[in-house]
């Protein structure tokens, strides 16, 4: 070979060397649905549009997200996501009885809620069905947060069977500040790990106080699927504060949780579940009334979101935020809209380009 070609093949060879290893390593890199729900896409649409991206799965984490629960539909849904070849995580939402965020009058008997969700996720080819315990609220109530915490073991333990038979895991997420990751661990555990597991997210931690790579060391024996979100963490006079951004353009290390992921948890999914929109939330750890809602985090746990948060530096880009409570001016609502595509599409774009995930669209 002369030396002029060889010098020229040398980058191309580095380049799919690279995109060998990254691929070999099996990562299937998709979305969570609830990433562009102003969209209002449903379970076909959706599949069609994951597979514009040239992605490898996709989470369906609610039940609204299908146009019926008729067997032939779904049936249909499967098919979809067979011949774009791409494998669906599903989901459903809170299964707490006890929780402020479970809705008795819609979602009727917690138990048969779950119990549906199953045969949903089933009957879409869905190995997991991830749903959640309930919300930050959940620990300032009048019940303490291990009431809750074994009302949901009572629920997976009633399914039990059902979930087995179906060869469908129950991936419980860490949601909206309901739970640390040890206290997830301590459900999957009790109810029984062989049919019961994690949904990772890694934007959830914030308002727990919990460095995300804590998060992933605790949970990744169980993990089966996630919702990978990327957030801006930093200094406050009351202790920090967090705002969650497109993946990039945070404080969260994701190479290096990539690294840890690839090694502790080989064969589950990357979600992204991108949420942008929101303004800062202050984490008033300073003061005293903040640890009534956490009596019981590791020192050394906390002291490593501490450390996250000091090297943290609040996000400076550009945001519509829109995604709060009150009155907004006319055309905010739909400049979200389009801001969530965007924000996905350039995030997935990150997590291929720049942490090697994916597999499709390496071609």
């Amino acid at each position: 070979m002369m030396r002029r070609t060889f010098l020229k093949s040398m980058p191309a060879a580095a380049a799919g060397a690279a995109a060998g290893a990254a691929a070999e390593s099996g990562v299937k890199l998709g979305f969570d649905t609830y990433s562009i729900r102003d969209y209002r896409w449903k379970a076909i649409q959706l599949l069609d549009y994951a597979a514009s991206l040239k992605l490898d799965t996709i989470q369906f984490s609610s039940m609204g997200d299908y146009e019926s629960y008729e067997p032939a539909y779904l049936a249909k849904v499967k098919e979809t996501a067979a011949r774009h070849g791409i494998s669906i995580d599903a989901g459903t939402g809170c299964i707490c009885p006890s929780s402020q965020s479970y809705r008795r009058d819609t979602q009727g008997d917690p138990v048969e809620y779950v119990r549906k969700g199953l045969r949903v996720a089933h009957a879409v080819g869905s190995a997991s069905m991830r749903c959640y315990m309930g919300s930050s609220a959940d620990r300032h109530g009048a019940l303490p947060i291990e009431a809750h915490m074994d009302n949901t073991v009572k629920v997976f333990q009633a399914v039990r069977g059902e979930a087995q038979d179906l060869g469908v895991k129950i991936a419980l997420e860490n949601h909206s500040g309901d739970m640390q990751a040890r206290e997830v661990r301590t459900i999957i555990e009790e109810a029984g790990k062989d049919y019961v597991a994690s949904c990772l997210d890694t934007g959830n931690p914030m308002w727990v106080v919990e460095d995300p790579m804590v998060s992933l060391e605790i949970l990744a024996p169980y993990v089966v699927t996630t919702h990978i979100r990327d957030s801006a963490v930093f200094e406050h006079p009351r202790g920090a504060a967090a705002q969650w951004v497109a993946l990039g353009d945070g404080s969260i290390d994701f190479k290096a949780f990539v690294a840890a992921f690839r090694r502790l948890c080989p064969q589950a999914s990357v979600q992204l579940e991108v949420i942008t929109g929101r303004p800062p939330q202050v984490l008033p750890y300073l003061e005293a009334d903040f640890w009534k809602a956490f009596p019981k985090m590791p020192a050394a746990e906390f002291a490593r979101f501490v450390a996250l948060a000091k090297n943290g530096r609040p996000f400076m880009g550009s945001m519509i935020i829109a995604d709060a409570p009150g009155r907004q001016p006319e055309g905010y609502r739909e400049a979200l809209k389009e801001q969530q595509k965007f924000d996905l599409e350039r995030s997935l774009e990150y997590a291929k380009k720049q942490l090697g995930l994916g597999i499709h669209w390496r071609g």
